[in-house]
């Protein structure tokens, strides 16, 4: 059964898109250090940045487990690698949701989303990782910066808070990116519905 929200506010408190795309590549301390930052939601920052870390660990613990050559003992180790990757993941999706109930409050007979937030940040975070690595780029730790952008238009496969894809990028790259855009425009769309009272977000 979804618990209710318990504290004040109206949905502003959740991150923009643009500001949680930010916080899966930069340190949230950098993006809470301008002037215009709102500390609010530190901790879903905090938690959407280590996702995407899992994300990456969990690749890596997948591709060195399908390496050529690989002994079971190795494989046995991947595994459980992925297993604990798979059980931080858990708790920093819970730790958002507990951030949402404490937090966003909802008006009585909005619609009940059908994932939590911690849920739809988890999945933006893989996907996130997925294009990264299809455009062939660092972990976030050691890749450049690629500006994000708050325009409106667009055409398939761009996104006003990822701009374009890069012109190098090949076809599974260019799906990756637009598969990625879509989850952010599904995230913008969800917290202003939520922000209107229209949506509510489950805690399971």
């Amino acid at each position: 059964m979804a618990t209710e929200y318990t504290g004040t506010g109206y949905g502003a408190e959740l991150p923009s898109p643009t500001t949680l795309l930010r916080a899966f590549r930069e340190p949230v301390t950098a993006i809470l250090s301008e002037p215009a930052a709102d500390p609010r939601a530190r901790e879903v920052l905090e938690a959407a940045h280590d996702l995407v870390q899992c994300h990456e660990r969990r690749h890596q613990a997948q591709a060195a487990a399908h390496t050529t050559g690989a002994t079971p003992r190795r494989v046995a180790a991947c595994i459980r690698t992925v297993e604990d990757i798979d059980a931080r993941r858990t708790e920093l999706v819970a730790r958002i949701d507990e951030w949402v109930a404490i937090n966003i409050p909802h008006r009585s007979g909005a619609s009940l989303h059908t994932e939590t937030l911690g849920a739809v940040i988890d999945r933006m975070a893989a996907k996130w990782v997925a294009a990264q690595q299809a455009l062939g780029v660092p972990p976030p730790e050691t890749a450049p910066r690629v500006k994000l952008t708050e325009g409106r238009g667009r055409r398939r496969g761009s996104s006003p808070h990822l701009g374009e894809p890069p012109r190098h990028a090949d076809s599974e790259a260019h799906l990756q990116w637009y598969r990625l855009a879509e989850l952010a425009d599904g995230y913008k769309d969800l917290i202003t519905e939520v922000a209107q009272h229209r949506r509510r977000l489950p805690v399971w």
